[in-house]
């Protein structure tokens, strides 16, 4: 069973609420502040934490809760209170989940999972101590060695959660991989497997048959030397590893119709005080969708009603550091971009990546649509270049432990600057058997290159290939 809890309430838990939670384990159990007030944590006699509760979260954008919990949510706007039981302690759990049923009976709502908060009463802690946590752990750190920092979860989607960006940012800083389990059953948000970094870094997926392994590679782990690491058969060699690949992680996709569009892009702008900043991701949504996002935050939940103005005020408050963002569409047409705002010598550069999902029966965006979310780019928003892929995944856009195949590139964009940059008509003779088109003012276009985008058919990654060779100068 899970030991992270969440309460959604209509209301804000107010301190008289989240104190009757604390005192789930009684009035000796000892209360501390952690982050400036934002972390409450309940302790034991000897100060070892048992329960960490997060700030509540004024959630205001619709089907956060669905998309990540599969829980009934209240209407919007609603309170978002998170909570999370010490791993290895018995009663902790029993903890959270009174927690979480004592807050959403006083601030009035329910709480996830249903079967962990269905007791108000006081739980038994009489004898109960928790393990030290190393000074450099996080409330999300389940094993700290000196290799990696080991996050054990058992949610519905694994979310870029305020406690899982801290240990993200945690780990960088001690230059320690992050390793993620979880059981067979969770996916991964997005916005998760695109931070997660890679080697010693892994999501490490439980399993029935062969114990642990990659869910994003299918290789088999075992536990050794303070970190998951491939399991190496005796034949292996260098050149022949024969890392086994689990059973259930599969090597064949089976096509349930559903699809992504997936789009990455990267502007550069002129480093100016009236900068307005996420105007590139709403111009691609709008015309991708017919409609703007509809929210947006720095965590997941994203909870603020999408705004350019909030957006560019976040990023210039957080400057010279950059800035993270995730932004999410309706649910009725599942979105989901990450966003990565950067001053650099070149000027404000926005890096998005971006994916929209089609189920059996909806049509995938098609040329029309894709060219006019490239010109709004390269023209209005000082476009540098720009991927256009389609994938066989699933619609909901989360990460399953199993094999998806990879996306196949519909359309390469070059922004209007690399063009003129590029010596003589490299940008225009290309490999491709199709000629680019222009986007933008005949002075001074960008170019678009199409591509086959049919996922059945890989060979469009060799054109991709070939273009990339030639545009950097090499033998087409």
């Amino acid at each position: 069973m899970t030991k992270d809890v969440v309460a959604l309430t209509k209301k804000m838990p107010d301190p008289l609420s989240v104190i009757a939670g604390l005192l789930s384990g009684g009035p000796d159990k000892l209360v501390g502040a952690e982050a400036d007030g934002a972390l409450v944590r309940l302790h034991d006699e000897q100060g070892r934490p048992l329960l960490s509760v997060e700030a509540p979260l004024l959630v205001q954008v619709r089907g956060e809760a669905r998309r990540l919990l599969g829980a009934d949510e209240p209407e919007v706007p609603y309170w978002w209170t998170e909570a999370r039981a010490t791993t290895g302690v018995r009663e902790a759990e029993a903890l959270a989940g009174t927690f979480a049923a004592r807050v959403a009976t006083l601030a009035g709502g329910t709480a996830w999972p249903r079967e962990a908060a269905t007791s108000l009463a006081v739980v038994n802690t009489d004898g109960m101590t928790a393990v030290p946590v190393p000074a450099a752990a996080q409330p999300a750190i389940d094993v700290l060695t000196d290799k990696v920092a080991v996050v054990i979860q058992d949610r519905p989607v694994i979310a870029m959660t305020a406690w899982l960006a801290d240990t993200f940012r945690a780990a960088a800083q001690a230059q320690l991989g992050l390793q993620i389990v979880t059981p067979a059953g969770t996916r991964l948000s997005p916005a998760v497997r695109a931070a997660l970094p890679g080697w010693p870094s892994r999501w490490v997926v439980q399993d029935e048959e062969c114990g642990y392994y990659d869910g994003l590679s299918g290789a088999v782990l075992r536990w050794a030397n303070g970190l998951f690491v491939t399991v190496e058969p005796a034949e292996a060699t260098a050149e022949d590893p024969r890392t086994p690949v689990a059973g259930a992680y599969g090597g064949r996709i089976a096509d349930t119709g559903e699809r992504q569009l997936a789009i990455s892009f990267r502007c550069v702008h002129p480093a100016d005080d009236r900068l307005v900043l996420g105007g590139a991701l709403e111009s691609v949504w709008q015309e991708i969708t017919g409609e703007p996002p509809a929210g947006w935050g720095t965590e997941e939940p994203a909870n603020l009603p999408w705004s350019l103005r909030q957006v560019t005020d976040v990023a210039f408050e957080r400057s010279p550091e950059p800035t993270w963002l995730v932004v999410v569409g309706a649910p009725e047409r599942p979105g989901l971009a990450t966003v990565r705002i950067t001053r650099t010598k070149a000027g404000v550069e926005e890096d998005v990546t971006l994916a929209f999902g089609y189920g059996p029966g909806e049509e995938v965006p098609g040329e029309a649509a894709v060219m006019a979310a490239a010109e709004a780019l390269a023209t209005r928003h000082d476009l540098q270049s720009m991927l256009v892929q389609v994938r066989r995944a699933r619609r909901d856009l989360s990460v399953p432990p199993r094999f998806e195949g990879p996306g196949v590139p519909y359309a390469f964009v070059l922004g209007a600057e690399e063009v003129r940059t590029m010596p003589g008509d490299r940008a225009r003779r290309t490999p491709l058997r199709e000629k680019p088109r222009d986007l933008g003012p005949k002075t001074r276009p960008a170019l678009y290159y199409p591509l086959p985008g049919d996922p059945s058919d890989l060979s469009g990654w060799k054109d991709f290939e070939e273009l990339m060779t030639h545009l950097k100068g090499g033998p087409s």
